[in-house]
């Protein structure tokens, strides 16, 4: 994709023909200007350029020149700035969503950094309009907390075209806003009151949903359409000192199931068993029965090679809400050669250790002393013996 915008002065109209004729030509050598370095693979991205024509005299405009012409007695100002990755995604005047193309996302490396899922526009704005109709719940509000992105000009144009209120469009101002900084601090001072909102129970109901709530990723997506790439998605990502990854496959989230592509940061997209997912118009993954066996390991050998190929042999993967038959395989598999970890099978265990060998020291005796209660039903509680 690549766009060019023109930006000429007002008093085109009253120009000579001389000057015409130059700023026609000057016009035509940046377009080849532009193709030229579009063209070569180091600059493969969406390219926007903005030429500024200035003419000596009472009504010449300053400028920065970055062209500049000595033979010609009008001077050229080209400015072309590279969008592509991580950035042309949050640049709100090109940035498609889920709507580029496959053949867009290879063009522009965002690879891995959207959903494998394509839709169309008119598709988002139906699912915009679903959620800002639905802006009383606490959903709503969980959404507002995570400070969630759109289009201003979408948002203005969608508010016109179904005459909302403007006290409801007040509310949606929170989507446009990003401050991480603010989030964070809102959340310390304020955790009884937003904890709820952020995390349990609502954060499952997020999730159920999450397809219906996108607005703009937040993570890394890999999924069975880039297996034998997972080394150029890793390096779409724009931050390159990475320590810790959290990593999941989707098939047991919160004890809610399989949720299939609907999580973070790091999703392995296998497909999804849910049938009420496959069947969503709004489902962001793939589209197709979770794999297994030969197929789904392969997929994460891959992964995990090319984690300890790209950011080094001490960053630490948490394996998260894996389902127990493969959180175990895994565990195995690579704790001799990674730096590994499952918080649901050993975070929960050592916390409660943690516990129980932080009382002992206040009510003194030994271990085998006391009695302990499991309650509850799961699987959780075997992971302590």
């Amino acid at each position: 994709m690549k766009r060019w915008r023109w930006v000429l002065p007002l008093l085109l109209p009253s120009l000579s023909l001389e000057l015409a004729v130059e700023v026609a030509r000057i016009t035509a050598f940046a377009v080849l200007k532009c193709r030229r370095i579009a063209s070569t693979p180091l600059y493969k991205t969406a390219v926007v350029a903005t030429v500024t024509f200035c003419c000596h005299g009472p009504n010449s405009m300053s400028f920065h020149s970055i062209i500049h012409r000595p033979s010609s007695p009008f001077n050229l100002a080209l400015q072309i700035r590279f969008l592509r990755g991580y950035s042309l995604l949050r640049d709100p005047q090109y940035n498609k969503g889920l709507a580029f193309t496959e053949k867009e996302r290879d063009a522009h490396y965002l690879c891995g950094l959207l959903p494998p899922t394509v839709i169309t526009q008119q598709l988002q704005e139906k699912k915009l309009m679903k959620s800002i109709r639905e802006y009383q719940v606490p959903l709503q509000k969980y959404m507002a907390m995570m400070d969630l992105q759109a289009c201003i000009q979408l948002i203005i144009l969608i508010f016109k075209q179904h005459h909302i209120c403007l006290e409801l469009f007040e509310g949606m101002k929170n989507l446009l806003e990003r401050n991480e900084r603010l989030f964070y601090k809102l959340l310390i001072d304020n955790v009884e009151e937003l904890l709820p909102v952020v995390y349990t129970p609502t954060v499952g109901e997020a999730c159920q949903k999450y397809g219906s709530i996108f607005r703009r990723p937040q993570g890394l997506y890999i999924s069975l359409k880039e297996k034998g790439k997972i080394l150029e998605v890793l390096k779409n990502w724009p931050e390159r000192s990475i320590q810790v990854i959290v990593v999941t496959d989707g098939e047991r989230i919160l004890g809610l199931g399989d949720l299939g592509c609907q999580c973070l940061p790091v999703t392995i997209d296998v497909g999804t068993n849910n049938e009420k997912l496959l069947n969503d118009e709004f489902y962001i993954g793939l589209r197709q029965k979770r794999a297994t066996g030969k197929e789904y390991y392969d997929l994460l050998h891959e992964f995990m090679c090319a984690v300890k190929q790209n950011y080094g042999e001490k960053v630490l993967v948490q394996f998260e809400d894996f389902a127990n038959h493969n959180a175990f395989e895994l565990l195995a598999k690579y704790g001799t050669t990674h730096l590994v970890f499952n918080d649901d099978i050993q975070g929960t265990a050592s916390v409660v250790l943690a516990g129980v060998v932080a009382a002992l020291k206040l009510i003194g005796g030994i271990l085998a002393d006391h009695t302990f209660l499991f309650l509850g039903a799961g699987e959780v509680k075997h992971q302590f013996f």
